[in-house]
């Protein structure tokens, strides 16, 4: 069992930078990899980025690549989204969510998820 709690979520503009931060519970963390989704109002949860146990090997959609990294630090139990060069339509609840499986791209890969933090980017 897995309990992750997001935070970091705010308001930023437009061009500005937001680093979102999911600290596990449990001494396996370093057993599963992580992942970032999002999901704006209307739309359906989509995936952001998502990294090995290690860390050596990361993924990300598309439109994320170049503004946003995603990391992690098993010391402490905890995986980072560092977005920058935010776009309004980077808008949404941002999510982090774990499994033993690596590199999973759909949401239905993932077996833990935390409550969420929002990210609002205004123009």
């Amino acid at each position: 069992q897995v309990q992750l709690v997001e935070s970091g979520g705010g308001l930023v503009q437009a061009g500005g930078s937001l680093r979102l931060s999911c600290a596990a519970s449990g001494r396996t963390f370093s057993s599963y990899a992580m992942g970032w989704f999002r999901q704006a109002p209307g739309k359906e949860r989509e995936f952001v980025a998502a990294i090995s146990w290690s860390g050596i090997n990361t993924y990300y959609a598309d439109s994320m690549k170049g503004r946003f990294t995603i990391s992690r630090d098993n010391a402490k139990n905890t995986v980072y989204l560092q977005m920058n060069s935010l776009k309004p339509e980077d808008t949404a609840v941002y999510y982090c969510a774990a499994d033993r499986r690596v590199g999973g791209t759909y949401p239905d890969e993932y077996t833990y998820w935390g409550q969420g933090t929002q990210v609002t980017v205004s123009s």
